[in-house]
């Protein structure tokens, strides 16, 4: 058995996700662009807090040559390194990086760095394994810590290390896995031995917690054909419920028992799919539309975020606004468009700011789509510029929210799978604008625009040209699928009639 510390926190979180990284690795969803945008980010933070221990050596990485890496680590140990960055240890088929090493007279200590805002109970388990292969080497481990970010920061003028990353002892959470390590070993030891038949290991909570595992499509989709809409999707029930119904059998929707315990708004919906039934409630749909005065602005940000801030009054994973969409509705049916698209390579909040206060007064209807998040953004926005705060905060006390008839279950329909967000409502209320989005060119989704431009800079001018016009082209459509929804609310209000 051959192990790497990544590949034992997999196994730890299933055991199969292991079997089949090793022998049937073809099944797995390979990783996608947010997941890559993930793995960048955590190799630029943990080169950053190396600078946290300076004066250190990093183990050149040699995928063929683990034992290389370990020659090196020991001659450095040996010559009196203080600090050695992705330190390599190899004890019975386990091969170890440790992130940070620190050396002293005494023992040694480790320190693992993540690119995540707090300690999860994932990571002690990565650095157990650590301790473990370096304490069955007969190296004395003094300590062990986990580096994360620490997103209370803002940054200055400077970026200050001791302040961007929080340090965590933790030793005796780590000391006490030390004892199960065994027991794990052998376990996954015993379901390689067989490669001939995968583990026969259920799907359960495990195969979102810690994370989404990669074999999830093949579990859940190929071995055992769960629904798109399945009781694993229905609002806030708990994973033991989900469980419980699996259990007995029960997934699809359709086949829960009518009398099973549920919340009034779970068994709605869950009533609205069996029945194939369209729930509108004309009178609260009408009372919501009369909170909406014209002229009407349809508002949508698209955002970023920086594990480390490079711009001023910046903290870690802030949503950066670089971009928004202005669909402007006129009581006489006339719809007007803005738009504004910041400059890549600076910090665009300024020119976002500006812009937006010049292109929406302080004294008309601003709607937005589960509108918690473009307030916030606009709330930081009067935070970063004084002078635009009255502005600014003017326009959030305007701001109305069209989730609000779907959320409150005033308009339900089979099609949206008991969810209130727009992904499910656009098929169901407004295909047309579902099909618009698939004929978009690169950008489909608010992740595709965020990676898009963080990697804008960099790019030829060719290059950048092309994204800036799929990144306006995408966040149009985001504020004309809203001024559809509108549309649509409004015909059902008008059957009243």
């Amino acid at each position: 058995m051959t192990l790497s510390k990544s590949l034992y926190t997999r196994a730890i979180q299933c055991p199969k996700s292991l079997w089949l990284k090793k022998y049937n690795s073809a099944v797995l969803t390979p990783p996608d662009a947010a997941a890559q945008a993930v793995f960048e980010t955590g190799n630029v933070v943990g080169d950053l807090a190396c600078e946290l221990f300076p004066g250190g050596r990093e183990v050149p990485y040699l995928e063929k040559n683990y034992v290389k890496m370990v020659e090196t680590t020991r001659r450095w140990m040996e010559e009196g390194l203080e600090s050695i960055y992705e330190a390599t240890f190899i004890y019975d088929g386990i091969v170890v990086l440790v992130d940070i090493l620190r050396i002293t007279p005494n023992g040694v200590e480790i320190y693992e760095v993540k690119s995540s805002t707090e300690v999860k109970d994932i990571y002690l388990h990565d650095v157990s394994i650590q301790q473990y292969v370096l304490e069955q080497l007969g190296y004395t481990v003094l300590r062990a810590h986990v580096i994360h970010i620490d997103n209370s920061y803002v940054r200055g003028d400077t970026l200050d290390l001791n302040g961007l990353f929080a340090i965590v002892d933790v030793s005796d959470a780590v000391d006490a896995l030390q004892t199960d390590i065994p027991g794990h070993l052998a376990r996954f030891a015993a379901y390689l031995d067989d490669r001939d038949h995968e583990p026969a290991i259920d799907i359960g909570r495990h195969c979102k917690n810690p994370y989404e595992c990669d074999a999830k499509h093949y579990c859940w989709k190929v071995q055992r054909d769960i629904p798109d809409y399945s009781i694993f999707n229905i609002f806030n029930l708990g994973s033991k419920s989900q469980m419980e119904l699996y259990g007995q059998g029960i997934v699809a929707i359709d086949d829960i028992p009518d009398d099973y315990r549920m919340t009034t708004i779970q068994k709605h919906k869950v009533d609205i799919w069996k029945n194939r039934t369209t729930h509108i409630d004309r009178e609260q749909i009408g009372a919501f539309l009369d909170t909406l005065t014209y002229p009407i602005y349809h508002l949508d940000f698209e955002t970023f975020q920086q594990a480390v801030p490079q711009w001023r009054g910046i903290s870690p994973y802030q949503q950066i606004p670089f971009q928004y969409s202005l669909h402007i509705e006129h009581a006489d049916g006339r719809l007007e468009h803005r738009e504004f698209l910041a400059p890549e390579g600076s910090d665009p909040r300024e020119a976002v700011a500006y812009r937006l206060a010049a292109d929406i007064p302080t004294d008309v209807t601003v709607l937005a789509y589960n509108m918690s998040f473009e307030k916030g953004v606009i709330a930081k926005l009067a935070e970063a510029f004084p002078d635009l705060s009255a502005h600014l905060l003017a326009i959030n006390a305007n701001m109305r929210d069209l989730i609000d008839p779907f959320r409150k279950l005033h308009y339900v329909t089979p099609d949206m799978q008991g969810s209130s967000s727009i992904k499910q409502l656009l098929p169901a209320l407004v295909p047309q604008m579902e099909q618009a989005y698939k004929t978009l060119d690169g950008i489909h989704n608010g992740g595709e625009a965020m990676n898009a431009y963080a990697a804008m800079t960099g790019k030829s001018e060719v290059e950048r040209e092309q994204i800036r016009r799929a990144l306006l082209a995408y966040c149009r459509l985001d504020t004309l699928a809203m001024v559809k929804i509108l549309e649509r609310l409004r015909e059902v209000t008008d059957d009243r009639l």
